[in-house]
């Protein structure tokens, strides 16, 4: 039961903070990877927006994320831990795997692609340029291995503490 109630609230505290970083040109920029690359090329070649851009490289940002859930899911799965890798391994996959999951169907597919949040000034009402799942779904699967990862590196370290 806690495992579930966990899931729930990180995914809740995921979607409170992907809210929390939209809704301003310069709060878009920082995840324009994720907009349809037709949106992409647009902010690219806007005179204002262009400049701003500053992509890291997909090594770098799978690095920060690998990063980022390692430490919140160690410290989200010491409240389920168990003894052993395999139960601990699972526990932080599928933990992790139901945020991905949140994050691709209820996230991306329900709300970005329809909320005006995260529309650039001038693309407001071209909500349709917005709804391409093409992105979502190629970072839903890096999700997947990034996951995995996380499994193997919170298994052990959960499995030792």
């Amino acid at each position: 039961m806690l495992f579930w109630t966990e899931t729930i609230v990180l995914c809740l505290v995921f979607w409170g903070i992907c809210v929390l970083a939209t809704g301003t040109d310069e709060r878009n920029l920082r995840n324009l990877s994720s907009y349809p690359d037709e949106i992409q090329r647009w902010v690219r070649s806007d005179p204002i927006l262009g400049p701003k851009v500053g992509m890291p490289s997909g090594t770098s940002r799978f690095c920060s994320n690998l990063l980022l859930y390692t430490i919140v899911l160690l410290f989200t799965c010491c409240f389920v831990r168990e003894e052993g890798f395999l139960k601990n391994f699972r526990t932080v996959f599928w933990m992790g795997e139901l945020l991905n999951l949140f994050d691709f169907f209820v996230v991306d597919l329900l709300w970005w692609r329809h909320t005006r949040r995260v529309r650039f000034v001038g693309t407001e009402h071209e909500a349709q340029r917005y709804r391409d799942p093409k992105n979502h779904f190629v970072s839903f699967l890096k999700g997947i291995v990034l996951f995995f990862l996380v499994g193997v590196i919170d298994g052990a370290l959960l499995s030792f503490l």
